[in-house]
């Protein structure tokens, strides 16, 4: 099969989706990431358009990549310039970049309505703008911007406008589906058309506004593409680009194309998305194709005890070949098979035969009261290690208060004072924080952390609070999942009870004593 260039616009149309926004060490930090990952090209950014992207190609040009090209990206000239005195033009070139992505109008709408210029006009701007960065000795990608909305309006003005591109000199022309609304079978039709009309490598540039951005990115590579643009986990504007995260592992293991700098760099795609994810500050789908936590997850006990006899029987492929892992979740679905399973997984061994089943009915009798263990691994295997007497508290409670100040319009003051003993020596501790249980949190590490200073590099990432009975008012119980990290450690822990600090104590005591667990007790 033919090698497929994998084109990165994260840092370009990826930042313009809502609530995304990188920092300029954030910008840097992602595009190595995706060198090491091994795509073929990143585009940097719009050189000139704002300072923050003028930073960016200033600071590249320090950077050193194994694989990647940086692109820069513009448009054609405007059609009142000559190109060689066109400003988006000049920076295009004074960017540094090697590779420079053009865009242009293929759709006649466009044309009269937005540029209000002729057809011959447009089709001149194009030729004249791929023709002059060849000239300056860059390797010149052709965007055709709605290519596929203008060939369905009108098929000959749109041909025209790529046949420029090719015969301007462009390395690469990349047929646009901007809007987002075409079908699978649309982009197979026109794009071999396309192939039919020009020789230049055809590239692909998708979004996902009616949910087929990765379909039709395939499907233009099976009628003869050979570049994919898209984002790390299909980041863009609207509904977003096509998804680079699926697009990759689909045209390597599902259609055998070569892609990345090596076969191996595909491992490393379930950490490249988490991470990003990370730096964009947005939470990673679960449910994201071959890169998601649930991607390989397993809940019903049928399925659970299927996958351990043999994986192929739930799983399409092996997990690890994209970096991800198997994850069985417990649930009150769950089995023997599941508890059996997930032991396995605490490296566990559950020689008592009628210990699962007790532990399957202690679990349907706590989801039945609220508990939901499917995040919250940690307080699953504490809860595991209870039933086979393998437990042992890092501290005792002896009692905890809470005061909450309001006067006037001020802000509130909440105050927790706590009581504990840890090896017989019982110890006191204030602390003040910017809710109840920040406080409360605030003032158990102040406790804890003399006898285990490793808990002054614990930190608490998340606090989910689910009200599950909503009926019953301001009786109603809630559940709250906490999430903690240590290092490159995350774990989860869940809480329930009809008071959301009792049920928040619950999940902050089980994240503690997991860390102590792990790293005291000889298992870290």
């Amino acid at each position: 099969m033919a090698r497929i260039a994998v084109y990165d616009t994260t840092l370009r149309d990826g930042r313009q989706g809502a609530g995304i926004s990188f920092s300029l060490v954030d910008l840097v930090a992602v595009a190595h990431k995706l060198d090491d990952l091994g795509v073929d090209y990143i585009e940097a950014g719009w050189p000139g358009s704002n300072p923050k992207d003028i930073e960016f190609f200033e600071a590249l040009r320090h950077e050193h990549f194994r694989h990647a090209k940086i692109v820069a990206f513009g448009s054609t000239r405007h059609a009142r310039s000559r190109v060689a005195e066109d400003q988006v033009l000049r920076c295009l070139v004074d960017s540094g970049a090697p590779v420079v992505t053009v865009f242009g109008k293929s759709w006649d709408l466009h044309v009269r309505e937005v540029f209000n210029i002729t057809e011959a006009q447009n089709i001149d701007m194009i030729r004249e703008s791929v023709a002059w960065l060849k000239e300056q000795g860059r390797t010149v990608i052709y965007d055709a911007e709605h290519f596929f909305d203008g060939y369905r309006d009108n098929p000959d003005f749109a041909l025209a406008t790529v046949r420029a591109a090719a015969e301007a000199g462009a390395d690469n022309i990349s047929l646009c589906e901007t809007n987002g609304g075409m079908l699978p079978f649309d982009i197979d039709e026109i794009t071999r058309v396309v192939r039919g009309e020009v020789s230049t490598p055809l590239g692909i540039h998708c979004h996902n506004d009616s949910g087929c951005g990765v379909a039709n990115s395939l499907a233009a590579v099976h009628a003869g593409a050979v570049l994919v643009q898209g984002t790390i986990n299909g980041l863009g504007e609207r509904c977003g680009n096509a998804n680079l995260c699926t697009i990759i592992p689909d045209l390597a293991i599902k259609m055998k194309h070569e892609v990345l700098a090596s076969p191996a760099c595909l491992e490393r795609l379930t950490d490249t998305s988490r991470i990003i994810a990370e730096l964009a500050n947005l939470p990673h789908d679960p449910s994201f194709p071959w890169v998601g936590a649930n991607a390989f997850a397993h809940k019903a006990g049928v399925h659970v005890n299927a996958v351990q006899k043999n994986p192929r029987t739930y799983e399409h492929i092996e997990p690890e070949r994209v970096g991800n892992r198997r994850h069985i979740l417990i649930s009150d679905y769950s089995g023997k098979s599941s508890v059996v399973a997930k032991a396995r997984e605490f490296n566990l061994d559950l020689e008592d035969r009628e210990l699962p089943g007790q532990v399957i009915d202690l679990v349907k009798r706590l989801e039945n009261e609220g508990f939901q263990f499917e995040g919250a691994d940690a307080s699953f295997e504490l809860l595991l290690r209870r039933a086979m007497g393998l437990y042992k508290p890092g501290f005792e409670l002896k009692g905890f208060r809470i005061i909450n100040h309001k006067i006037e319009s001020k802000a509130s003051v909440n105050e927790a004072t706590i009581k504990v003993v840890v090896d017989g020596i019982e110890e006191m501790a204030v602390a003040e924080g910017d809710g109840p249980v920040n406080a409360l949190d605030c003032a158990l590490r102040k406790v804890l952390e003399k006898f285990y200073p490793i808990l002054k590099n614990m930190s608490l990432i998340d606090y989910k609070v689910r009200i599950l009975n909503g009926g019953e008012a301001t009786a109603a119980r809630t559940r709250v999942l906490i999430e903690s990290r240590y290092g490159d450690e995350v774990w989860g822990t869940v809480g329930v009870s009809e008071n959301i600090i009792e049920a928040s104590w619950q999940a902050l005591v089980d994240s503690i004593e997991f860390l102590l667990m792990k790293h005291l007790d000889g298992e870290g």
